[in-house]
């Protein structure tokens, strides 16, 4: 029996699977297409994701395929600055730049490529997933068809997890339903390559207008992308040849129009905010588009899942290998449900007052803009990106993310043997039973000195010591170092960072325990 089936490879189910890995759990990963969807969809990541990418390695990879974006300036009808949130620091505290534009088929190349890498991932796509049955009490048998040879097959798994997107097959195999927020708009999405330089400002540009909202941004040294709001009545047929888009591209475009540019994609969406009513049925679990769909404006749609992958991989991992309580699975849902709704209502509120209001709207956010940009600490908080903490028991800094700072010996915490499992923090000194009780537990000790950046975090916060979870959460925080030592749950991880040219007799199969 495979440990895990995941169903669905995009960038959320290709995370969980290579997370899974590294934590020395065999998965199988199906889906629908051979190869990497061609067309771009999202096209921006936060510090905070890209730490993520990190954890798998491949943070210079993608580094060398995404371009920072300065800020966000929002613009009146007539394209007028109405506010600028301008960033002026290369990288936030998580070690990566703050606001991270990129074309999703190259991310999910990398992805890919890195997937095919691991030992022990299997990957097959052109298959179509047809139902999912929870057939014993430990067991899931996942049906299945390949669309090559017409040949059905069965593949039964301890846990299956849904990651096949916004018409999810394992959804509706658990019975869950997604539930309205109450947003809905639709949208055109426009993507171009050229070699010729826009000469636009390098970050993203808010057009604020009740008649027809529009988001501008460079993606790449080539490529730029335009979304504008569909009027009732407009379809993508009337926007599917350049000359028809030029009035719309005419602000960034200038005298010379559409000459030198070339239309990659035209296509037009509807911008949903929804949640599923549920995220898991006993041995069947939902992450990304399957449990939650939001519409774009502050750039987390594809986040959102990969921190879905990131949440649950090292629990699940740990259930399997018998160390964790199976109840650290109804944590999943009880954190990452809550912080997607958040997520999702910011950018519901960000979508609402960009368009909405008709033109006392625009009057008011011709006021109302200039206004909130001057006001003491918001321009920061717009900018540092830092989403909201996970519903943790405990006191400030706990649902934190611990931030990716310098240690003793100049790296960063996540370049350090604490990454990835359970860690206690400290800027005390520990006695040596607790010390060891830690490490025999499987988590690792961190100890701060004066002038440490992470000593000073600790201090901001007005703790000692932080307990920290594999997934960069600070589970538990206070003074004393040794309590939260006796709190910290057994958790031996293999880290597997082996690849296919690795000898398998030295971790194959035999890795999952």
């Amino acid at each position: 029996m495979t440990p895990v089936v995941i169903v669905g490879s995009g960038p959320t189910g290709v995370t969980a699977a290579a997370l899974l890995a590294r934590y020395g759990v065999p998965s199988v990963v199906l889906d629908r297409w051979p190869d990497v969807y061609p067309q771009p969809r999202a096209v921006h990541l936060d510090d905070e994701v890209h730490r993520i990418l990190g954890r798998l390695g491949l943070a210079e990879e993608f580094a060398a395929i995404s371009r920072p974006a300065l800020g966000l300036r929002l613009l009146d009808p007539g394209h007028r600055v109405l506010a600028e949130f301008r960033r002026d620091k290369p990288v936030g505290v998580h070690g990566y730049p703050q606001a991270n534009m990129f074309d999703q088929p190259d991310l999910e190349r990398l992805l890919r490529k890195h997937l095919a890498s691991l030992d022990l991932v299997t990957f097959r796509g052109d298959v179509e997933v047809e139902a999912v049955e929870q057939v014993a009490w430990d067991r899931v048998r996942v049906r299945f068809t390949d669309r090559r040879t017409g040949e059905r097959e069965t593949i039964d798994a301890a846990y299956v997890l849904g990651a096949d997107g916004a018409n999810s097959v394992v959804r509706a195999s658990i019975g869950a339903a997604m539930v309205d927020l109450g947003f809905e708009q639709r949208w055109l999405v426009v993507d171009v390559e050229t070699v010729r330089d826009l000469d636009a400002w390098e970050g993203v540009h808010q057009v604020c207008d009740t008649h027809r909202a529009a988001t501008f941004m460079r993606i790449g040294a080539d490529r730029y992308r335009w979304e504008f709001q569909l009027l009732d009545g407009e379809t993508t047929d009337d926007f599917d040849r350049l000359e028809r888009l030029a009035p719309l591209l005419a602000p960034w475009t200038g005298s010379a129009g559409t000459a030198g540019l070339e239309l990659r994609r035209v296509a037009s969406y509807t911008f949903r905010a929804q949640v599923a009513d549920r995220w898991r049925d006993r041995r069947v679990l939902l992450l990304g588009d399957a449990a939650h769909l939001t519409p774009p404006f502050i750039g987390q749609g594809m986040g959102a899942g990969m921190r879905d992958a990131h949440n649950l991989a090292w629990k699940l991992a740990g259930v399997l290998a018998g160390d964790l309580e199976e109840s650290w699975l109804a944590t999943y849902e009880a954190e990452r449900a809550p912080h997607a709704r958040t997520m999702i209502g910011v950018a519901v509120w960000m979508g609402r007052a960009m368009t909405a209001g008709g033109r006392l709207g625009d009057l008011a956010r011709n006021v109302a803009a200039p206004r909130v940009a001057r006001l003491p600490g918001l321009r920061e908080q717009i900018v540092d990106g830092a989403t909201p903490p996970l519903r943790v028991r405990g006191r400030r800094p706990a649902g934190r993310l611990l931030p990716n700072l310098e240690v003793p010996g100049g790296s960063r915490y996540d370049a350090t043997p604490a990454a990835g499992r359970f860690a206690l923090v400290t800027s005390g000194a520990l006695d040596q039973y607790h010390r060891a009780l830690v490490e025999h537990r499987g988590g690792h000790v961190v100890d701060t000195a004066p002038g440490d950046p992470l000593r000073d975090w600790l201090e901001s916060q007005r703790v000692r010591a932080a307990l920290v979870r594999p997934d960069a959460t600070v589970q538990a925080a206070g003074p004393s170092a040794a309590a939260l030592a006796e709190l910290l749950p057994t958790f031996h991880p293999t880290d597997r960072t082996t690849d296919r040219t690795t000898d398998r007799t030295s971790q194959g199969e035999h890795a999952w325990r």
